[in-house]
């Protein structure tokens, strides 16, 4: 009876610790805050051309007063999803390659992640990567965390979800409009380089830095020059056809946004001076001090910015950079 009565007791005991441990979990997910922005606002077409992403800021936050623990996959697919529906209330459908992934047999390499309390986890990704917008139209747009992965293909998975987003979609005004024209954060205008000495073009570049928009910073950089001063890439960019060199532009601003190369211009200065101009009919060179705040110094750097003139606009096609100390 003794031995029986441990067997209960034991049992009693694993179920709720179990129950308990289930209910942490649940608590700490409904903690977690998921949110979206778009991140560069732009003008968005219909089509799977890698040139014309919808490109979506993720951040997860941990508003709990405990650490917040989950998986996050090497493929986004089974981390994420995402969800749109039209005027009428009717969802688009997933991508081909979201299906396919979706449906291989693979296995899910991921790693375990933590977040402490007021920590964010933020990564960018391409809505046209997991949903097909094959047409024009107004989409709300919800995105979907999975802190456990997403293995099944229903939602019956635990899952958070994020605010909503209005997509508007504008008709392809032709075949040839494979570029993605930049828009002002402020105005919603279609950006366009406006004729200014050089110095005034730096200034322009770096005052869009220090508000971290995008589409200004880049508006006056040749940024076919700038990705072509690396050989290889510049070889892989010379074989590529028109729509393979505006991907790989595309993915260059990326890649400088999110400071995973060139992390000297991606960095934003506290304050900048512009201390000599010189140039001619054609190129120019503008250096210029900036400053970076630390935790617990100034850092100070001068840039050596190199311009060409085409058409009356200067754009920045190369750079260096010297370290004056820390003040």
């Amino acid at each position: 009876m003794k031995q029986l009565f441990a067997i209960i007791v034991f049992s009693i005991a694993a179920t709720a610790a179990l129950f308990c441990a289930e209910t942490t979990d649940t608590a700490a997910v409904h903690g977690a805050d998921l949110s979206i922005r778009f991140f560069e606002r732009t003008i968005y077409y219909p089509g799977n051309s890698p040139a014309e992403p919808v490109l979506v800021q993720v951040s997860l936050s941990n508003n709990t007063p405990q650490p917040l623990r989950f998986k996050m996959a090497d493929d986004h697919f089974y981390s994420l999803d995402f969800s749109a529906l039209t005027t009428r209330n009717l969802p688009l459908d997933h991508t081909e390659v979201w299906l396919r992934s979706r449906s291989s047999s693979r296995q899910i390499y991921f790693r375990e992640v933590s977040l402490e309390p007021g920590e964010s986890l933020s990564f960018t990704v391409d809505v046209k990567d997991f949903l097909d917008i094959p047409t024009p139209g107004m989409y709300i747009l919800q995105c979907h965390f999975y802190p456990e992965l997403k293995r099944l293909s229903d939602e019956s998975e635990q899952r958070v979800s994020s605010n909503k987003l209005t997509l508007e979609v504008k008709p392809s005004p032709s075949a040839a409009a494979a570029t993605i024209l930049p828009v002002s954060p402020e105005s919603a205008q279609i950006l366009r380089p406006e004729p200014m000495p050089p110095d005034q073009v730096l200034t322009y570049i770096l005052t869009a830095r220090q508000k971290s928009h995008w589409n200004q910073f880049f508006l006056y950089f040749d940024l076919e020059r700038m990705l072509s001063r690396d050989p290889a890439r510049k070889r892989r960019f010379r074989a590529e056809s028109e729509d393979g060199r505006l991907s790989m532009i595309e993915h260059y601003k990326l890649e400088l946004s999110q400071a995973t190369i060139e992390k000297e211009i991606a960095t934003i200065p506290v304050d900048f001076r512009i201390e000599k101009t010189m140039y001619t009919e054609n190129e120019g060179t503008v250096t210029v001090i900036q400053w970076f705040d630390y935790r617990t110094f100034r850092e100070k750097k001068r840039f050596t910015y190199y311009l060409s003139q085409h058409d009356g606009i200067w754009r920045v096609y190369d750079y260096t950079v010297d370290n004056l100390g820390t003040e």
